[in-house]
């Protein structure tokens, strides 16, 4: 077993420093005829010629014919037993990008089948997972919509990559090797692991791990040399000691021993902390019977032969992965205190574990195809674990967002929890109840406000174990959880809460949206009920009414501008308010007035409530001064004792709601990041508002108080920018304050 890093697909010999040689056309038949003997030879045979003959005279970065490339990618497909529409599409996925021919040319060439594969394939091979082209044009989104349709697109492309990542060392351009490795790192490989083929996910990782970090690769190489050399007479005698476990039982069987591959051992040094001196399970030995019933008989030898790892069995046998994937692990302390990792299957198992998706190509009714209903019977759907990538897709979001989503979905280890009616469910590690709900249907998930787990009701904050019975507990409507993301683990789930949360905020904007300009037209004397809203939506753009209204709140289209539509006449904000009267101890009498009000008293604005046109008033009796004018719930009037004549009921005259101006003090905490001040000033702007003076307050290194005096017409004014500034990222609160104390207090 010395240095086995496992089996690898398709490959051919070739010249030492040379690209593996490419297969002739009577080998390739041959391969496909060896599984499926009714083959249509001609069409195989008309896919090679037109692919040699259109690719010519064309080289690879290696220096060898272009027509090389298709020719191996065919042949590994012939390594998992695709059917002879793949095997042509693989040898003419790269004609129509790279040459003359068409897909018309290739569909009358060739069919529809044949066609539409390579069609999809064109798309994929157009797609580049570059940073800036995600943000461009999502190429994520439609490399998944073109994957999910038909599983030959995916097990072509990934036998382009797999032969392409062999071959990347012909490639001169530093960054673009590393641009290479690292999509594949990211989407290929995890994509090859969700649909099971384990034998192309192993191959990719450790390729892109050595273009990645060369070092990091070389140096795990090389104490595995280390280690194996010293070892080799004691991996020999723990294969002999497996294989007479099964002899003495009279079992049969086949014992395989294993070395982890680099990248895995990097990742268990990335992911756990350890050194490499730390790791015991190098190696593995896999031990493959003929039935079920032998796996778990040799679970129990092995567990009564040498001490278990109680925290390292899985069955897999009974709860399958999402991919298919069937088996027994455990760890036990073998001969010499060895950790030993065992994988125990059947032959049947074995296959999947390797081929995954492949593996259920077959004959079905006298047709060579997939199988999609022996992949279900087996243990799981593995397409539609690419699937559930175009549910996310559907929930919405820039491109980063999905790309964060898809890479969380495709790349966390499983627990397995259960309904109250033993559906099992299998989930990312740490996975919640809201996870879990959005696993069983989105409408739960969107639904979901409490959980019990094992009968007792719990946080939704809660990490699912092994074996949980979890009862999802139902909201009336839907709503995005109190603490959002981090409830929740999986890219699903994450997804549709950001969903749920666009949604509540468009809600949000839309009602403050309708609220801003039902004020500033019956400002005007407009009945709000008999205005029709279309021209002014067509005009500005907006897809509908409610889209309009939604900007209006966000700030995206002024309110004043969208009532002018409406109101041709109406004045700007400057020219209105620079007619408007400054609220203060001399202008009060025009706008306050009260029935026991004596003429000619003076009237004071108190200076610890800050009243402004709109708020409910009172006034008070203040001996020497006249009446102080207070908010009715001012925290003040408390304190005041006196006979019941000392208070006077006060109410806003008219002219106040259109004459006058008054100054609204507010206090915003908002997140410590450049430009933010900028943005709340614009949004108070747009707003209505007319900022007077700002005063910045650092309290904690990554929060900023800003104090923000502002000239407001009225309360509903004032509130309309509060609420306007709550809808802005990075905005923590915003509170109004009321009067010089309280803010100094504030401040101070």
């Amino acid at each position: 077993m010395a240095g086995d890093h496992g089996p690898s697909v398709g490959a051919v010999p070739g010249e030492a420093g040379r690209p593996a040689g490419y297969l002739r056309q009577y080998q390739l038949v041959d391969r496909v005829r060896a599984y499926q003997p009714d083959v249509d030879v001609d069409l195989i045979n008309r896919a090679y010629v037109f692919a040699v003959s259109m690719h010519g005279e064309q080289k690879r970065a290696s220096g060898d014919p272009y027509f090389a490339h298709p020719v191996q990618v065919a042949g590994i497909l012939t390594e998992f037993k695709l059917d002879a529409a793949s095997i042509a599409a693989g040898l003419l996925h790269d004609t129509v990008e790279d040459t003359d021919a068409t897909i018309d040319d290739i569909r009358g060439l060739f069919g529809g089948d044949v066609a539409e594969i390579v069609d999809g394939l064109t798309k994929l091979n157009q797609v580049s997972f570059a940073n800036d082209q995600i943000k461009q044009s999502g190429n994520l989104q439609k490399f998944v919509l073109a994957i999910s349709k038909d599983p030959r697109v995916l097990m072509v492309k990934l036998a382009d990559r797999l032969h392409n990542m062999r071959t990347l060392h012909y490639i001169k351009n530093d960054s673009k090797r590393a641009r290479i490795a690292r999509e594949t790192l990211d989407i290929y490989a995890p994509l090859a692991r969700r649909i099971g083929i384990q034998l192309i996910s192993n191959e990719l990782e450790d390729l892109a791990f050595r273009e990645i970090d060369a070092d990091a690769y070389e140096m795990i190489i090389a104490r595995m040399k280390a280690l194996r050399d010293p070892n080799e007479a004691l991996l020999d005698d723990i294969l002999y000691a497996l294989k007479n476990l099964l002899a003495t039982a009279g079992l049969k069987g086949e014992v395989k021993g294993r070395e982890k591959r680099p990248y895995s051992i990097w990742q268990k040094l990335q992911r756990k902390t350890l050194t490499f001196a730390q790791i015991t399970d190098i190696y593995g030995f896999r031990i493959i019977v003929d039935d079920i019933a032998d796996c778990y008989q040799v679970l129990g030898l092995a567990h009564g032969a040498w001490a278990c790892m109680s925290n390292r069995f899985k069955d897999y046998i009974s709860a399958p992965k999402p991919n298919g994937y069937r088996s027994l692990h455990t760890t036990v302390i073998g001969p010499k205190n060895r950790a030993l990792e065992l994988q125990i299957r059947t032959q049947v198992m074995d296959d999947v574990a390797d081929h995954g998706l492949a593996s259920h190509w077959r004959y079905k009714e006298a047709t060579y195809g997939f199988d999609v209903d022996a992949a279900k019977r087996f243990g799981g759907d593995p397409l539609g674990q690419v699937r559930q990538l175009v549910e996310i897709l559907n929930d919405g979001g820039d491109s980063d967002e999905f790309l964060e989503h898809v890479k969380r979905e495709m790349t966390q280890d499983l627990v397995f929890a259960f309904t109250p009616k033993g559906e099992l469910k299998s989930l990312p590690k740490g996975a919640t109840p809201v996870d879990f709900a959005y696993a069983l249907h989105t409408q739960l998930g969107d639904l979901c406000v409490g959980a019990r787990i094992n009968g007792v009701e719990r946080p939704l904050r809660t990490a699912l174990e092994n074996g949980d019975v979890v009862e999802i507990i139902l909201g009336d409507r839907p709503s995005p959880p109190r603490d959002g993301e981090a409830l929740a683990v999986t890219g699903r789930a994450r997804s549709a809460i950001r969903r749920l949360v666009r949604q509540k905020q468009r809600e949000e904007f839309l009602t403050l949206g309708r609220n801003m300009l039902k004020q500033v037209l019956q400002a005007h004397g407009v009945d709000p009920q008999a205005v029709i809203l279309d021209e002014a939506a067509r005009r500005f753009g907006a897809k509908d009414v409610e889209s309009l209204l939604a900007a209006i709140g966000e700030s995206r289209i002024g309110v004043r501008d969208v009532a002018r539509v409406i109101i041709p006449d109406l004045p700007y904000d400057a020219e209105a308010r620079a007619r408007r009267v400054l609220l203060d101890d001399e202008s009060m009498r025009l706008f306050v007035d009260g029935d026991n009000l004596t003429p000619g008293v003076s009237l004071h604005l108190s200076s610890c409530c800050s009243p402004i046109p709109g708020d409910r008033i009172v006034g008070v009796k203040a001996p020497g001064r006249g009446i102080e004018v207070h908010v009715t719930d001012c925290a003040a009037l408390a304190e005041l004792e006196g006979p019941a004549d000392v208070w006077i009921d006060l109410a806003w005259t008219r002219k106040a709601g259109s004459e006058a101006i008054a100054v609204g003090r507010l206090i915003v905490t908002v997140e410590n990041a450049k430009g933010r001040l900028g943005e709340l000033c614009t949004q108070i702007g747009q707003s209505g508002g007319n900022i007077l003076n700002v005063k910045t307050l650092r309290c904690a290194v990554d929060f900023f108080d800003i104090v923000f005096d502002i000239e407001v017409v009225n309360d509903k004014e004032l509130e309309t920018i509060m609420g306007a500034l709550r809808s802005r990222v990075g905005v923590v609160s915003v509170e109004r304050l009321r009067g010089e104390e309280m803010a100094r207090e504030r401040i101070h």
